[in-house]
């Protein structure tokens, strides 16, 4: 597949999860809720995890304001973390952040699905925390999580 078709299937992938958000909503009952906002631009994410013996038993999230870009990579984020060990939601949130830097990525255990649609992000660094808000939101819902 040539470099233009991949770059237009990648955008697909991401407008599809901006038009059609998985995960949107909010989660009750223990559920661990973190806002977080990039104030350059005006992304907006409300994070709920439902972390249980150690696995991300659910994750939703909500966030008005945001463009396709956040929106997309929370919509990714949460559909690849759901069911996840947290030690392995942690590594994906570092291959990630490795991914948007534009370091090469190491070979791992799980499939990255749809996530490796937004690696042409690192090519525009005014998007990258765009890119990164929900995962800094979800090492941040972690982090509460184990301190409870």
């Amino acid at each position: 597949m040539s470099f233009n078709n991949l770059d237009t299937l990648y955008r697909q992938v991401i407008m599809d999860h901006y038009k059609n958000p998985r995960n949107r909503g909010s989660l009750d009952n223990g559920s661990v809720t973190i806002d977080m906002n990039n104030p350059t631009c005006g992304d907006r994410i409300e994070l709920h995890l439902q972390i249980d013996d150690g696995i991300v038993q659910d994750a939703k999230f909500e966030g008005g304001e945001g463009c396709s870009i956040s929106m997309s990579s929370a919509s990714m984020m949460t559909q690849a973390i759901k069911g996840k060990k947290v030690e392995d939601a942690l590594k994906m949130s570092s291959i990630f952040s490795d991914m948007m830097l534009g370091e090469d990525v190491e070979e791992v255990d799980f499939d990255l699905g749809d996530i490796e649609a937004l690696q042409g992000v690192s090519k525009f660094p005014a998007r990258i925390k765009c890119a990164t808000l929900s995962w800094k939101a979800m090492e941040k819902a972690v982090a509460t999580d184990q301190e409870h």
